[in-house]
């Protein structure tokens, strides 16, 4: 919710002060009266006793119950808890799902006429968004070279309206310099999004690295248990009110039960992702070393291209990276992905159990050219035993090899 956010730490290196904010955030008396957890309040419409009520209720709805959609308790506490995890923040929004979190963010600081730079290596709903409705809208979208740094300043027109970052890159993972093209973009007047969802802000404070707009599929981390969709934006105080009005005009709104797992999921994320990091970390270095594998995509790794400003950047990593093979392509990824048994075959991410997809980054392409010797795979290292998945991908390697050859 609106105000300034509590938690201090935010330097990526006083973890354990975030911790401590994940359990105990939104959990204040008036809205808990005692409980451990927020109650669900399941609302639509508020009955006042008197008019004079109703008016003072409208007149704060950030504080006040005033009508379902605009917020109760039980969405206060998350959008509080998220707030105060991106120091400098002022205010969170919630949103049904990761890509209405953000195409509200960037439909808050872009009009008719307006032109939005996106990065090469976005998400692919995002890319969609940009071609699909945002041009319908009159909004221009124009791709960039994810790895241009503060060069991007050359893109800037008098009407660029935003600036996208997605750091790590979806699929293929390139690390942005996102503080130096944060204060080109802040010096040009442009809006600043962030999609970090692969961090969260346990990892990396966008908000402190100079971004405007932090957004999260909390699908993915933030609930951790694959059963909710849901996501957020959280803005500084130039962005707030815009964020809040385009939200609130938008008629997006959360429900109780979603909010209230996205809570529960909050709880334990930091020990869910300091495991997911241990166990991602094993598999990578193990797959770096298979002799079927031309290169893991993984920001921690001291071979990635972006190791250097992950480390500069970043206080941990998740559990999602990807792998370059060196033979194949996506028609003979079944050898491998359909007799795993302990990696499953499908989308999202974030939650507790591991998965495996086959991708094909070329075919997303707008500016620059992905190359790969074979197949592309993106893993997602869940909480099972390293041993038991190490195992499964060592079975898995071994049938594509047999069946494609390569090695």
């Amino acid at each position: 919710m609106g105000g300034a956010s509590r938690y201090a730490g935010g330097d990526g290196r006083r973890l354990s002060e975030a911790d401590t904010w994940l359990v105990e955030a939104g959990r204040r008396r008036a809205w808990t009266h005692g409980i451990v957890n927020p109650p669900l309040y399941r609302a639509s419409t508020v009955l006042y006793e008197t008019i004079a009520a109703m008016d003072a209720a409208n007149r704060d709805v950030d504080a006040n119950l005033y009508y379902g959609r605009k917020g109760t308790p039980t969405t206060w506490a998350l959008r509080e808890a998220l707030t105060g995890l991106e120091p400098g923040a002022e205010g969170t929004m919630l949103m049904p799902s990761g890509v209405s979190a953000i195409t509200a963010a960037i439909l808050s600081c872009a009009k008719a006429g307006d032109h939005v730079l996106l990065p090469d290596s976005a998400y692919d709903p995002t890319s969609a968004f940009a071609d699909g409705l945002m041009r319908r809208f009159g909004i221009e979208p124009q791709w960039y070279d994810p790895l241009i740094g503060a060069g991007v300043a050359g893109l800037f027109r008098a009407n660029t309206a935003a600036l996208l970052l997605e750091s790590p890159g979806s699929l293929t993972f390139e690390v942005q310099d996102v503080p130096a093209m944060a204060a080109v973009a802040r010096e040009a007047g442009v809006v600043t999004i962030l999609d970090n969802t692969w961090a969260t802000s346990l990892y990396f404070q966008g908000i402190r690295h100079g971004c405007d707009l932090v957004m999260q599929a909390c699908t993915k981390y933030v609930v951790g248990h694959s059963d909710s969709m849901l996501g957020s934006v959280t803005a500084n105080a130039a962005r707030w009110r815009d964020l809040q009005k385009t939200v609130w005009q938008l008629g997006l709104c959360v429900g109780a039960d979603d909010a209230a797992l996205g809570l529960r999921g909050l709880r334990t994320m930091g020990v869910r992702l300091a495991r997911h990091q241990e166990s991602g970390l094993k598999v990578a270095r193990w797959l770096a070393a298979h002799p079927l594998v031309d290169r893991v995509l993984h920001p921690a790794l001291e071979s990635c291209p972006g190791h250097a400003l992950w480390r500069r950047d970043f206080s941990g990593a998740s559990g999602l990276f990807g792998v370059v093979l060196k033979a194949g392509s996506r028609a003979d990824a079944a050898h491998l992905c359909d007799g795993m048994r302990h990696f499953g075959l499908g989308f999202s991410w974030g939650g507790y159990e591991s998965l495996m997809i086959p991708c094909s980054p070329e075919r997303l392409r707008r500016v620059t050219r992905w190359q790969a010797p074979g197949l592309c795979l993106r893993l997602h290292v869940g909480l099972e035993d390293v041993g038991d998945l190490i195992a499964d991908l060592e079975a898995g390697l071994a049938r594509f090899a047999a069946a494609v050859g390569g090695s």
